[in-house]
């Protein structure tokens, strides 16, 4: 086991696993930006160690800071925790070149997984399903139509060097093929200076549901089951729970053997998830592998009753995965707490917190980072907390979640609590009635 641990990260994940450590005898080192002087992590680790100035490029991304502060405190392991670099496959190779063992994925399963084109090629090998699509860019219109023959309608038309919709277009029809062809392909052009085009198939009424894996170095790999991350907005999560109130357990033993085969088809090492697009008739697809601790993490542990970071580092160190396939009986939910304004398109909040209280009782769980008097920075991700809540079914989750969140206070900022308190009383949340476009059409009223 290791005797010191290094935390290339900051806030609540980097207090998180500071607690873990310190439960394990594992000593700790908090790094931290001159941003995050005051922060808990900094506290409450056995040693900190400051790296730079605020900005992230010249800190918490600066590996050969992270390798100096490492090697100054004689720390034999760094925890990335999420974000930052803890998909950086030169960051873990750079650790492994300086004898320090990176707690997650090694170089080339994160070189590996990065890469759309090579992670679906790997799965598609390894018979877990993927979402159909062209094998490379398409040649031309006739190309285009013969693939979408091939594939069924509708299709989702992409531009290749595409972003920010620019070049997408979804397709229900051969008869509107060849116009959606010609406009996706002038947008792109006008947008990137490159007209090139693929094709998959649409996936319609997509839920997003991801299922925890957990794997070691001697093959062995098990599924912890799944969590729904279907409540988002522009590609950000804000809702999590556990299990899926679209899940059927036939569909739970599918996905969850098909996430065990995607771990092993890559001899993955650690905890990590792979995430699948789910359409209206259950159909699911490979989306990607995320070779890292996720921030939805916590719903999983609270149902499992077992602490994944601690899994984590375990299997780090050379041990075999304790974990076994997992089917729950309990139900947990969590809201991500932003600093953000979610009356004004979600504007970040930085500021002074005034005043700060937290809910309590049975089956609530917070992770945070902050206090009454801590000042949010405004160079970081907005998440300030955790706000978990666990009980024997869905509407019982609910219900507590709605205590909790009526006696969490946080003054002086603006947050999203207003937004989770609506959601809860939301009709079609509660019916569990949503996929992944539910935030196009929900209305936030002033609270």
């Amino acid at each position: 086991m290791f005797d010191k641990i290094l935390i290339a990260n900051r806030g609540e994940i980097a207090l998180r696993v500071i607690r873990t450590c310190k439960e394990m005898g594992i000593k700790t080192v908090a790094v931290y930006s001159t941003a995050d002087r005051e922060s808990l992590h900094v506290r409450f680790a056995d040693e900190a160690v400051c790296i730079g100035p605020p900005s992230s490029s010249e800190s918490y991304l600066d590996i050969a800071r992270i390798i100096a502060a490492c090697e100054i405190t004689n720390a034999d392991a760094v925890h990335p925790g999420y974000g930052f670099l803890s998909e950086n496959a030169n960051f873990s190779r750079v650790c492994e070149e300086n004898g320090i063992k990176f707690i997650g994925a090694s170089p080339e399963m994160i070189e590996g997984m990065g890469d759309k084109s090579s992670a679906k090629a790997t799965m598609i090998k390894a018979g877990v399903p993927c979402i159909p699509g062209s094998k490379g860019l398409l040649k031309d219109f006739e190309d285009a139509k013969k693939t979408a023959k091939e594939i069924v309608y509708p299709i989702i038309l992409k531009a290749t060097a595409g972003g920010g919709g620019k070049g997408m277009r979804v397709v229900w029809s051969e008869d509107d093929l060849e116009e959606a062809w010609n406009s996706a392909r002038q947008e792109s052009k006008a947008a990137f200076g490159n007209d090139g085009m693929y094709m998959e198939k649409f996936i319609e009424e997509p839920r997003h549901i991801e299922i925890q894996i957990a794997g070691d170095r001697y093959g062995n790999a098990c599924h912890l089951s799944e969590r729904d991350c279907s409540i988002q907005r522009r590609h950000q999560k804000l809702v999590e729970e556990t299990p899926s109130p679209f899940m059927t357990t036939r569909l739970r033993s599918k996905m969850g053997k098909a996430a065990v085969k995607a771990a092993k088809a890559v001899n993955y090492e650690g905890v990590g998830t792979v995430e699948f697009l789910v359409d209206k008739n259950r159909d699911f697809y490979f989306m990607e592998m995320n070779t890292r601790i996720q921030v939805e993490h916590t719903i999983t542990e609270e149902v499992i009753n077992y602490d994944l970071i601690k899994e984590q580092i375990k299997l780090a160190a050379g041990e075999k995965i304790t974990g076994k396939e997992y089917f729950p009986t309990m139900h947990a939910i969590q809201c991500r707490i932003n600093a953000e304004d979610p009356l004004n398109d979600f504007r970040p909040s930085p500021g002074k917190i005034t005043d700060y209280h937290e809910p309590g009782g049975h089956g609530i769980r917070i992770d945070t980072h902050v206090y009454a008097g801590y000042v949010i920075p405004p160079y970081y991700d907005s998440m300030i907390s955790k706000l978990i809540t666990v009980a024997q079914t869905r509407e019982e989750a609910i219900t507590k979640m709605e205590r909790a969140l009526d006696e969490y206070f946080i003054e002086g900022i603006k947050t999203t609590i207003p937004f989770h308190v609506q959601l809860m009383k939301d009709e079609k949340f509660r019916k569990g009635d949503f996929t992944t476009k539910f935030m196009e059409t929900f209305e936030i009223k002033k609270y």
